[in-house]
């Protein structure tokens, strides 16, 4: 661990002098300020956030990930020249890249409400859980571009991939569900349904955040089915213990795959 802090430092520098990092903040505070100044910081601006981070966390995570593996190839062909074990400097570039992601979403959400006083009373929580929420993506999808990027040697073909797994996954992914409600509605799918649910991880965080709170309305067909069959606080635990496998098996995927890859 202690050689991974060491290496740390110059992964977070080299992430750090992205422009992507600063498009992001701006982004966000922008997006956070209008939400402000027009819909007044109430439950309505909180899902319009949870969309955006529903949307666009996944798909810097997935894009700057992929292509974060492949820019910091010849630093890593350096480092591994060092006596430096390779499962070491896959987490200092694994925590190089998503740390910095994870802070910028969570500042880019914050920030707004901290500015007009809003992060008080009953405002509180449930911003907080949607940081929270939003660095977890950040954190879960980085793993997903590890993969990718660990998997195909070819940039713009893990790029193509990476943009795929976003495309369905936080775009076409409800309206596939909602299709199938409609084929086959007729028929006890609440078990299918759920096992979709659980293949999404970026629809596992929306059906968390939105699982029990003032905005249940929009949780959806898939959330409906959990909030019916395991209630909000069941639902909840499994919803966590889901996401939580989502982070730890890419990430274990990833490092497995950059302790035998051939630089």
């Amino acid at each position: 661990m202690n050689t991974a802090l060491r290496v740390l430092p110059p992964v977070l520098r080299d992430a750090l002098r992205g422009r992507w990092l600063l498009g992001l903040l701006a982004t966000l505070l922008l997006i956070g300020e209008l939400l402000l100044r027009f819909s007044g910081g109430g439950a309505t601006t909180r899902v319009s956030l949870l969309d955006v981070v529903l949307i666009l966390t996944p798909l810097i995570g997935l894009v700057v990930g992929t292509m974060q593996v492949h820019h910091a190839r010849e630093m890593t062909e350096l480092l591994l020249a060092q006596p430096i074990a390779r499962r070491t400097l896959f987490v200092a570039l694994y925590l190089g890249t998503a740390l910095p992601l994870a802070a910028v979403v969570v500042v880019g959400l914050l920030a707004p409400f901290l500015w007009h006083g809003m992060l008080l009373g009953d405002a509180l929580v449930p911003m907080l859980a949607l940081a929270g929420a939003a660095a977890g993506l950040a954190m879960l999808s980085t793993a997903l571009a590890f993969v990718i990027a660990l998997g195909a040697d070819d940039k713009v073909r893990a790029l193509g991939i990476a943009l795929g797994v976003w495309l369905v996954t936080a775009v076409l992914w409800d309206g596939v569900l909602l299709l199938l409600a409609l084929l086959f509605g007729d028929r006890p799918i609440e078990l299918p349904m759920l096992v979709m649910l659980a293949l999404n991880p970026f629809d596992l965080a929306r059906v968390l955040l939105l699982l029990g709170s003032d905005a249940a309305a929009l949780l959806g067909y898939t959330g409906a089915v959990v909030q019916r069959s395991l209630g909000s606080g069941g639902g909840r635990a499994m919803l966590v213990s889901l996401l939580a496998l989502w982070l730890v098996v890419p990430c274990v995927i990833a490092a497995r795959s950059f302790a035998r890859k051939d630089f």
